[in-house]
């Protein structure tokens, strides 16, 4: 089958960062399921994978973690779909991407595509929305309800990114939380705004002092989608005692990150990883299914809605390669998304 792989790492301007490659179709056994990839969307892991590569592979390594498509085969232990359904994932890190024509990948990572929305912006979603909805359900505890989380708030740093934009509607919308989103350009300010945030502030300058200028206190909880290394005193400063942080990225200064700055209000700090469940197999692994299940449903019912703003054609080692571009600049509003190989 065709996909799109990497051999070693190298910049995204060389032609050889990405390239077309034939490799053998495998066949779904136990709960694997065989899907025939419609679309795809690139992440920042996508590039960090690509980026960190160390050495050469002898065999191509296929990159991405984010697919809509249908199911073409089972594995004999499979139980909770059938060939023919349209499906949505992010996938395992562990094992091949989906940039391919066909994908192997565990039922219960994987959730019935929203039957409102087309296969590409459905794409846009998986991988984005198994994280916000982790970090703020799973690891910070936030009910999903309104009424329970009355009067609380939460800081979403990078509103506009493609964690962000979920998590702000799954805040908002399911959580009523008062949402306080960081974006500095007009555009990804007005963004956050459409999604539900209630108030934003600029991610370049202190947040104390943006809290003060907006009549804004401290928050019970923080989303960080952005810089957690440069944010470490931003959020020390906001959060109130005894709140919860959870951070999704890692920290790429080579010195230690001072966290004893959170001591003395007694904060709770954690991580959020998605892959962590089909990584180490752990006994809740379905609860992935069934978070997609669950949020298909509100995309079908208009609770929430897709976070893709830019198309960039079908499936090609040229288009992906322009796609890791963009996503480089570090300046994405929402995700982009390429139609599967043709």
């Amino acid at each position: 089958m065709k996909a799109i792989g990497i051999y070693k790492s190298l910049p995204v301007e060389d032609p050889d960062c990405l390239v077309e490659v034939e490799v053998p179709t495998a066949e779904p056994a136990g709960r694997d399921l065989l899907v025939r990839v419609k679309a795809v969307s690139v992440n920042p892991v996508d590039v960090k994978v690509r980026r960190r590569t160390a050495g050469e592979y002898a065999e191509p390594r296929i990159l991405g973690w984010d697919a809509a498509g249908v199911v073409q085969a089972v594995g004999d232990a499979v139980s909770l779909f059938a060939v023919g359904d349209e499906v949505v994932y992010a996938g395992d890190l562990t094992r091949p991407g989906c940039n391919s024509e066909l994908h192997l990948v565990d039922e219960r990572i994987v959730g019935k595509k929203p039957t409102s929305l087309s296969f590409e912006a459905a794409a846009a979603l998986p991988l984005t929305t198994i994280t916000a909805w982790e970090a703020l359900f799973d690891r910070l505890g936030v009910k999903r309800s309104a009424t329970e989380n009355s009067g609380q708030s939460v800081l979403i740093i990078g509103g506009a990114g493609g964690v962000g934009s979920i998590a702000i509607q799954l805040a908002k919308k399911l959580a009523g939380l008062r949402v306080i989103a960081t974006a500095s350009r007009t555009e990804s300010a007005n963004w956050c705004r459409e999604l539900g945030a209630d108030l934003i502030i600029n991610h370049h300058h202190a947040f104390r002092e943006e809290f003060e200028r907006s009549g804004i206190d401290e928050v019970d909880y923080i989303l960080c989608f952005n810089s957690t290394e440069h944010h470490i005193q931003n959020m020390a400063d906001t959060i109130k005692p005894q709140g919860k942080i959870c951070t999704i990225v890692e920290t790429e200064n080579s010195q230690p990150v001072n966290i004893n700055v959170f001591q003395r209000k007694s904060v709770a700090l954690m991580w959020e990883l998605m892959f962590t469940r089909p990584i180490f197999q752990t006994p809740d692994m379905q609860k992935q299914h069934d978070l997609l299940n669950e949020t298909a449903r509100l995309l079908d019912e208009g609770v929430l809605r897709t976070i893709m703003t830019e198309y960039h054609g079908p499936l090609t080692a040229a288009n992906l390669r322009k796609a890791h571009a963009r996503v480089e600049t570090g300046s994405m509003i929402g995700k982009l998304v390429l139609s599967g190989i043709v």
